[in-house]
């Protein structure tokens, strides 16, 4: 077994910030069911949510962020996006390799510091853009290369911000196109073509509306809604062109196909010391596009 392999008999040492709905769901449990990593602690602001995730996964209460970094060679963030930019910057110049949510910060400028101090550092980093993790993604994404598209058309809905675990503070300020955005435009600029500029329109509280060139000429658009009454959440991109139509539709896909993925290659990743595509780089370009958005194109 060479240096670079992930051995089941040496776990990635993770911690967690966070212990919300979120860090509950996905990453807690993700992280510590292993074999390729171990959640060796979790923090929070709030001491006693922090105890109660450590102890359902055997893991440590940290009393501090720097308690967490002491215990782990790379943190995983469940948190606002001003919480992660801000831990986020100290994590990597601890040296730790980093498992981002999306977006990387509330705006450009936050993430650009946290992309410039993973870079400085030289550290491992890893979205957690989730679709990505699916094989059928995947396969789409695959398909979508040898395709020649003119048009796309694109939604991502659902109705979590009208109550519930995932109405948080900030989803309900920045809305939709924060939260749902980078998702949409990840696949966008991945299956269309790169994305050259966005003009958004509406509320990203009640319902945005993008609007995408892309480098190969190809026009795209993504509806992005968060407080809209659906039976479960909708996400479906349709290319169009001078071939046959390709439809991704995620209302069968079952999400829990997505964490041993996402799991085993942030392992791979940090024991070969170098990120995968789908970095902080990209969570960088994800959150100029979004910018572009806000400015209105």
């Amino acid at each position: 077994m060479s240096p670079c392999d992930t051995s089941y008999d040496n776990p990635v040492r993770v911690g967690l910030v966070g212990a919300g709905p979120w860090a509950r769901a996905m990453h807690a449990r993700t992280l510590a069911a292993g074999p390729e990593t171990r959640l060796t602690a979790v923090w929070a602001r709030r001491q006693e949510a922090a105890a109660e995730v450590a102890a359902d996964h055997g893991a440590a209460a940290a009393a501090t962020f720097d308690e967490l970094l002491d215990r782990c060679e790379a943190v995983a963030f469940a948190v606002p996006p001003a919480v992660q930019a801000e831990l986020a910057v100290r994590a990597a110049k601890a040296g730790k390799a980093l498992l981002l949510e999306k977006p990387l910060g509330p705006d450009l400028a936050s993430a650009r510091r946290v992309t410039e101090a993973i870079e400085d550092a030289g550290v491992v980093s890893q979205l957690v853009l989730t679709k990505r993790y699916h094989p059928a993604t995947r396969e789409f994404l695959a398909r979508a290369a040898r395709l020649e598209v003119t048009g796309a058309r694109s939604c991502y809905l659902h109705g979590a911000f009208l109550g519930g675990d995932f109405a948080t503070a900030w989803r309900l300020e920045h809305g939709a196109l924060l939260d749902l955005g980078p998702h949409l435009l990840d696949l966008l600029d991945a299956a269309v073509g790169p994305i050259v500029s966005v003009r958004g329109t509406g509320d990203p509280r009640r319902w945005i509306e993008l609007t995408c060139e892309h480098e190969n000429g190809a026009v795209s658009q993504a509806s992005l809604s968060g407080t809209v009454r659906l039976p479960k959440a909708r996400t479906r991109i349709e290319l169009l062109g001078p071939e046959e139509e390709l439809v991704y539709d995620t209302g069968s896909l079952d999400h829990e196909e997505c964490w041993p993925v996402l799991r085993a290659e942030f392992a791979a990743a940090v024991r070969a010391g170098a990120s995968g595509p789908i970095d902080a780089r990209r969570g960088l370009r994800l959150q100029e596009l979004l910018d572009q958005a806000v400015a209105g194109g």
